[in-house]
């Protein structure tokens, strides 16, 4: 065992703490709006910590772990170019801003309140059963990571039967995860993800430093260098043979983030907890300098790992390592727990500990917002559309909490009865595909045009979802059992024998070709629509629809007419470039200062990314120069890593202590339960 029992106080002190946290949130949990969204009162510091938090998850970590031990110091090179996706998308408030403008609980609502209440109760069975899929494997793979890891035998002896480790472990944080969501739903969520999310910052700043100061900068470049000519970890132009993270890989992810922007819906109570949509902008803006941390362990840390195992140094390490690793059945396993197994053999005591502490945090924070989102998305879009009346609030809270206990039920079976033989990444991606293969279209056609339709979204949604389905059977069961039956069975057949062995696409590709059908579907089905225009202004409550809420102003553009309030004819010059850049009335002098500095960080990487790319097409950049790059960048992210931990650390409890404050006096609505009545509804179909 790799842990001393310092080492697993800190975890245990870590899970005592968000209990006693999620104790004193389930006080202000009063009302449905608030165990949904946390009553739409959480500031931009506590959703972008809370949030990112969410989004991190011990799963997430592992899939990075594989993706750049794969691929090195390349995959960010190729990442990069998704920079200026992401700028645009978070700067304009692209999708959230007016998701958020629309006031409803969940997607679902939205679907029924824009398109009708039939295709409300069908996308919320999408959605629910692409997001239990897709979560199920969650509990396994960290369950794995923590047991590998901490060096806990595979197997133990529970009342003379030999059962996997990976169950009881699983049992543990998911029992934690219950804990906190059913203790206070959102708010719980909210608050101890924030807490998990410093702890995490700070604890990831200190376990790189200590891996950087074991494996100098030079011996890290002499490791990488041991890669394979065509393998590079250091130039993406000698890249040949890594075939599932190349530049391809993130081409398709580039157009993919843009069409699918807040589509999944595994943390959806955060997409309508702000407290403005303002605040919710401001969030997204700031998330990406809260993951300069994250880059720092879920990038570079594999990719020191790599160069450990090829320093003749840690000669004993590596062959303690890769005896582990040998012991491992599942080839695809070995692949996901590598990483893993090796820090164990890298970090002191104490400093294990912290780690543990950090993927135990990871795990926990997206459980009980994955158990959230899917078990909440079943009531609110599935059963209550499904019902002539709304529910009482007893009832109503009840069955929230039955259905996240479900969810967690389900993922512990399936994680321990599913076999996972593919690239995280791609697990998830095609998985995801059966909802947000169509969803993107039905969420951008009903938030940004008015022609779009009931038809449209019905075409979108089960086209996307015919087309991901189809591509999972013909990847894991046609494929792998028919044809390579029928080619030992007839090898007589020259056209099967040309066949290769594995499918040709990987769940990248069959995303790319879902989105593609779905989106020409949408479109199409809603031009044939014989239907009139809806009425966006009611959907977004802006002009005679507006609803007063604070921090947020009327929306108005740089060529607004004159009638309206601070209208764009009675501005300067200055005035206007900043209304065309996306700036606001709400934005206040620090807001300005913050949107300009992601713009310039942004575009000064992306900048040297596209010189970078046209120079290395058509001419060699040696190593060299990649390597003092690389080291210019790591130093830039630690700066700016450290700098808005401690901002945000600020920032976070200010608007922790004025959440409490509001939902502390604030008076519930009991109809805001995410029922939608006839009233609400922009069209009428079916």
């Amino acid at each position: 065992m790799n842990m001393h029992w310092i080492d697993w106080t800190i975890v245990g002190c870590l899970m005592v703490f968000m209990i006693g946290i999620a104790a004193g949130a389930h006080k202000l949990t009063r009302s449905v709006a608030d165990f949904l969204v946390a009553n739409r009162s959480c500031g931009r510091y506590l959703l972008t910590m809370a949030s990112g938090m969410a989004g991190l998850g011990a799963i997430s970590i592992a899939a990075h772990f594989e993706k750049f031990y794969e691929a090195g110091f390349p995959a960010v090179w190729w990442g990069t170019m998704l920079a200026p996706v992401s700028l645009v998308l978070a700067l304009s408030g692209f999708v959230i801003y007016r998701y958020r403008e629309t006031r409803v609980l969940t997607m679902a609502q939205f679907f029924e309140v824009r398109y009708s209440r039939r295709f409300r109760v069908f996308s919320g069975m999408l959605a629910f059963t692409s997001g239990i899929l897709n979560y199920g494997i969650f509990p396994a793979v960290t369950a794995r990571f923590l047991v590998y890891f901490t060096g806990l035998p595979q197997e133990l002896v529970l009342f003379g039967f030999n059962v996997p480790t990976i169950a009881p472990v699983m049992l543990i944080l998911l029992s934690a995860a219950l804990v906190l969501t059913l203790s206070g739903g959102q708010i719980a969520v909210v608050v101890t993800d924030f807490f998990q999310g410093q702890f995490v910052q700070i604890a990831l700043l200190v376990i790189f430093f200590v891996i950087a100061s074991q494996i100098s900068w030079s011996e890290l470049i002499t490791g990488l260098q041991a890669s394979p000519p065509d393998q590079s970890r250091i130039n993406p132009f000698k890249q040949e043979r890594t075939e599932s993270f190349n530049m391809w890989f993130f081409f398709i992810t580039a157009a993919i983030n843009i069409y699918g922007y807040k589509a999944w819906q595994g943390s959806q109570g955060y997409n309508a907890s702000a407290r403005s949509p303002h605040e919710a902008k401001m969030a997204g803006i700031l998330g990406e300098f809260r993951g300069q941390v994250l880059f720092l362990m879920s990038t570079l840390v594999p990719i020191y790992i790599f160069a450990m195992l090829n320093l003749p140094d840690f000669a004993v390490e590596t062959a303690i390592v890769q005896e582990t690793v040998a012991g491992i059945g599942n080839p695809q396993t070995q692949k996901q727990m590598l990483v893993p197994i090796a820090i164990g053999e890298l970090l002191p005591i104490g400093i294990m500990g912290m780690f543990a502490a950090v993927v135990v945090a990871a795990a926990v924070s997206t459980d009980d917002t994955y158990l959230h989102s899917w078990g909440s998305i079943f009531i609110q879009d599935v059963v209550m559309p499904l019902r002539n009346k709304p529910l009482s609030k007893k009832a109503h809270m009840l069955l929230l909490r039955v259905a996240i206990f479900g969810v967690a039920a389900f993922a512990f079976v399936f994680s321990l009865v599913f076999p996972l033989n593919d690239y995280i990444f791609m697990y998830f991606q095609i998985t995801g595909a059966i909802y947000l293969g169509g969803a993107g279209a039905v969420i951008l056609g009903g938030l940004y045009w008015r022609r779009g339709s009931v038809e449209g979204a019905w075409a979108a949604m089960i086209l996307g979802s015919i087309m991901a389905v189809t591509g999972i059977g013909m990847r894991n069961i046609v494929w792998p059992f028919f044809l390579q039956d029928w080619k030992l069975k007839y090898p007589q057949l020259d056209w099967l024998q040309g066949l290769p062995d594995e499918f040709p696409w990987n769940g990248t590709y069959m995303s790319l070709a879902t989105v593609l059908v779905a989106a020409s579907s949408y479109v199409i089905f809603s031009l044939l629509s014989k239907r009139p225009p809806v009425n966006l202004d009611k959907l977004l409550h802006r002009g005679e629809y507006a609803i007063e809420e604070k921090g947020h102003h009327p929306v108005i553009e740089a060529n607004a007419p004159a009638t309206l309030k601070g209208s764009a004819a009675k501005r300067s010059f200055s005035e206007k470039c900043w209304l065309r850049l996306g700036v606001n009335d709400d934005f206040t002098l620090g807001d300005k200062a913050i949107y300009l500095f992601k713009i310039g960080w942004v575009l000064f990487f992306f900048m040297v990314f596209a010189i970078g790319t046209i120079v290395g097409l058509f001419a060699d950049i040696p190593d060299s120069l990649w390597i003092k790059w690389w080291g210019f960048q790591v130093i830039a992210t630690i700066v700016v890593g450290i700098t808005f931990t401690v901002w945000f650390l600020i920032g976070g409890f200010r608007d922790l202590v004025a959440m409490v404050r509001t939902l502390s006096a604030l008076k519930r609505d009991a109809d805001d339960d995410g029922h939608v009545s006839k009233d609400d509804h922009l069209q009428s179909g079916k």
